[in-house]
């Protein structure tokens, strides 16, 4: 049997530690950004609605028309016929002296295109939140099955060493039954955690448009510091000066504010300065005569409307009640705002205490475990006392793994509030990631020990 050399040793033990090749979170934002169908279309709605800015000033602008016509007319009369060609050119200028609707209008035009950069500007923020979220929602998946997946292998040591013990008379069956059910259960938890994982490497896939790679993990302590400035009220006054859903409402606002006037101008004159230059050629054939005019003429049109069967009042009474809505529907997002701020700001600060509360309760949930272990030695603890400690270990274990992804989050969704996220704050967590390692096997199987029937 041949044996491994001490360099060819060194190096398979170095393979088996080496990291795998992984995407970060950077990596998952630029996918999407390219991939996900929800930012594509906030994209194209933007570039849709800053249309309306040079529509509405197009109104204020000069038109200018250019038309023509040419005629035969055949006339038979007798023995003698006669042919008459007209050609007809005319040149047209039109240009709004007052007009209080288009002026409205342009207005609209200008809340309009101030809207929809704000919608893009909240849409590229969410897509950084949903973008996170579905990277860290991967990673807690993978955390629960590596828990699951390690509490399972330590229930089931446990279970062997239970029926070793009830073999040779030192404990009673009712500590097999117990380890069995709880190696059921956890196998059970193992199958759910197993899916629940697929599940979210699935919901990923819609966002970056592929089935996800490697992540790389959150490593080590994370840097637990407080928002800044730490005060919540100023959190709050900068979402409502910088929040861009906030900002497309105030634009909203406005919009149905103009649209008010555009109807109420229903009622005033228009005044148009109005210019045109017409040429008319005629050639008749039969008695020989060719002919040409050109006409100039510029002149002021007013028009006055009188009545049009009340079309124009009820507009104005939509318009007004369209702006009241309007009033309404940002003082609600204000408050929703509001809301989103403190919420958010809570969570960063709470997240704090929460992590460090939960290190310290993984730190003595361990000692407990080993205390409880040496004392199941010495007789004066059971299995299901070990059990319990176990049990005990892990939920904390995976709490602390929650409450970790939960303050990261609630970073970012801090700096959503207040319109304030960009990719720099990607790049920030990036630095809090590490390297995924190769993980040893995991068994496949999920058949549990047989039972004892002893």
């Amino acid at each position: 049997m041949r044996t491994l050399k001490p360099l060819s040793l060194m190096l398979c033990l170095a393979g088996l530690s080496t990291p795998l090749a992984a995407a970060d979170l950077m990596d998952i934002y630029r996918q999407a950004q390219e991939q996900d169908a929800t930012f594509a279309s906030a994209r194209h709605a933007r570039d849709a609605g800053i249309e309306a800015l040079p529509q509405g000033r197009s109104l204020l602008l000069p038109t200018i028309g250019l038309s023509g016509a040419k005629t035969r007319t055949d006339t038979e009369r007798g023995e003698s016929d006669f042919n008459n060609t007209s050609r007809v050119w005319a040149l047209s200028l039109s240009q709004p002296l007052f007009r209080w609707q288009n002026w409205a209008q342009y207005k609209q035009g200008e809340s309009r295109a101030q809207q929809a950069e704000a919608l893009f500007v909240s849409a590229q923020q969410d897509l950084i939140v949903r973008a996170a979220q579905a990277y860290f929602d991967v990673l807690l998946a993978q955390d629960n099955v590596e828990l699951t997946r390690a509490q399972k292998t330590a229930i089931a040591e446990q279970l062997e060493q239970a029926k070793i013990n009830f073999e040779v008379g030192t404990a009673t069956i009712t500590d097999t039954h117990d380890a069995q059910a709880r190696y059921d259960l956890v196998t059970s938890q193992e199958i759910a955690a197993v899916n629940d994982l697929e599940v979210k490497r699935r919901a990923l896939e819609v966002l970056i448009g592929r089935y996800p790679d490697a992540l790389k993990p959150l490593a080590g302590k994370l840097p637990l510091d407080p928002p800044e400035p730490n005060d919540m009220d100023k959190w709050v006054d900068s979402a409502d000066a910088q929040n861009p859903q906030l900002l497309a409402q105030r634009a909203n606002y406005e919009v149905a504010k103009q649209q008010v006037e555009v109807n109420r101008a229903g009622h005033l004159p228009t005044l148009d300065l109005v210019a045109n230059r017409s040429k008319n050629s005629n050639a008749t054939f039969g008695t020989t005569s060719i002919g040409q005019t050109t006409t100039d003429s510029v002149g002021l049109q007013l028009n006055i409307p009188l009545f049009q069967g009340g079309y124009v009042s009820s507009k104005l009474r939509e318009a007004a009640a369209n702006y009241e809505k309007a009033k309404q529907d940002l003082e609600f997002a204000k408050r929703s705002v509001d809301l989103q701020a403190r919420q958010s700001y809570l969570g960063v600060t709470s997240g704090i205490a929460q992590v460090k509360a939960l290190e310290q309760s993984v730190v003595s949930n361990q000692s407990a475990l080993e205390s409880t272990q040496l004392g199941q030695e010495v007789g004066v603890r059971t299995s299901v006392d070990v059990l319990n400690a176990r049990q005990q270990l892990y939920t904390a274990k995976r709490d602390l793994s929650q409450a970790r992804y939960n303050f990261v989050m609630s970073r970012l969704k801090l700096k959503a509030a207040v319109g304030s996220l960009t990719e720099e704050d990607i790049a920030l967590i990036n630095q809090w990631l590490g390297e995924v390692q190769a993980p040893a096997p995991a068994a496949n199987s999920t058949e549990p020990p047989k039972q004892n029937k002893g």
